[in-house]
């Protein structure tokens, strides 16, 4: 579980890294007219969430800081990837889960493994879309695992066969 997070992470910096300028904070129709940086963002703050609720065992995705240099400064996006790659991996713990649905606050029990494959599933849904915007702005070639499922990437080698 932590590899997977860490490898999907490691790719996505390195996804960051050859960005063209100007692309990573343009909007782009195809995204409905968000960012590849406010994807970036939205990905970063719920892994780091989690991070710093872990020693509290209190975590509220709804609550987060939103801060705009994540999704207007590759490098500093970079810098908190790196961050979330070295703190990671904990011992598992129980956690609750706090969010806001209609109106009202809500709790979940959780614990941190699960938060962890919760946040690598949302990180590749978002990566899914990041996708698309890259190629709506280059011609970059991603790697056909970025934004892809483990599991899918496993299926499609079985079919394959």
């Amino acid at each position: 579980m932590f590899n997977s997070s860490l490898n999907t992470l490691e790719q996505f910096k390195h996804i960051l890294h050859q960005l063209p300028e100007g692309c990573y904070n343009s909007p782009c129709v195809t995204l409905s007219n968000s960012t590849i940086g406010q994807h970036t963002r939205h990905v970063i703050e719920l892994y780091l969430c989690l991070i710093h609720g872990y020693e509290k065992a209190d975590v509220s995705y709804d609550r987060r800081e939103r801060n705009p240099r994540i999704e207007n400064e590759v490098p500093f996006a970079i810098e908190q990837l790196e961050f979330i790659q070295e703190k990671l991996e904990k011992p598992n713990r129980d956690l609750k889960v706090t969010y806001e649905l209609a109106g009202e606050e809500n709790t979940l029990d959780s614990n941190y493994y699960r938060e962890v494959m919760y946040n690598l599933e949302h990180a590749i849904h978002h990566h899914a879309l990041i996708k698309v915007g890259i190629q709506h702005f280059t011609q970059l070639d991603l790697p056909e695992s970025f934004g892809v499922a483990p599991s899918t990437m496993e299926y499609r080698k079985a079919c394959a066969q």
